[in-house]
């Protein structure tokens, strides 16, 4: 049984009235939501991180999606090496790039609150894993595999080549029985 104060359904479908403050509520809501949104978007958009050489001879400016934007040398470049070059693009574009999770995160939080953390861990999640810090180690290294099981009893075992399947070299034909070289064209 209902009360007279549930504000259900049935109390909407009563008053017309409060049913429409209630959905144009729900509408503010839902637009406000949207122009914070697009706040976010607009200032990520403009985000700009650079980064450079200890010595200044390569800065490298990035955008929120990674790209490069800017790239500038200074006259001791011209003595690098070409591979030592190359190296001091990468890593300082690197760099650059690792700092765009941490300053889109400001910007979520200054734009939407708390808001959708799920949503904003998850993005972040994958700014981070795109854009890793190249100063931290990567993964940690391999477990080394497991050891092969003993030959079963009466013969020695030998592993299939790398790359190679225990399978049949070629697969079997298939036809209508009659002709043993008749071969089906289906490929299933």
């Amino acid at each position: 049984m209902t009360s007279p104060n549930n504000n259900g359904l049935g109390d909407l479908i009563r008053d017309p009235d409060e049913a429409i403050r209630r959905m144009d509520d729900w509408a503010a809501g839902f637009a406000a939501k949207a122009e914070r949104y697009q706040a976010a978007q607009e200032e990520t958009e403009r985000l700009r991180l650079t980064a450079s050489t200890s010595d200044g001879a390569v800065s490298v400016t990035v955008g929120a999606d990674g790209t490069v934007t800017d790239l500038t040398f200074s006259n001791k470049v011209k003595s690098f090496p070409l591979d030592e070059l190359s190296r001091a693009i990468l890593t300082t574009m690197r760099r650059a790039q690792s700092g765009i999770a941490e300053k889109v995160a400001g910007v979520m939080s200054e734009q939407l609150g708390d808001e959708d953390r799920e949503t904003r861990t998850l993005l972040l999640d994958n700014l981070r894993g795109r854009f890793p810090d190249p100063d931290e180690p990567d993964e940690p290294p391999a477990a080394e595999p497991p050891p092969t099981p003993p030959a079963p009893s009466g013969g020695a075992a030998t592993p299939p080549a790398s790359g190679t399947s225990p399978g049949p070299a070629t697969p079997p034909r298939r036809g209508t029985g009659a002709d043993p070289d008749e071969q089906d064209n289906n490929p299933w």
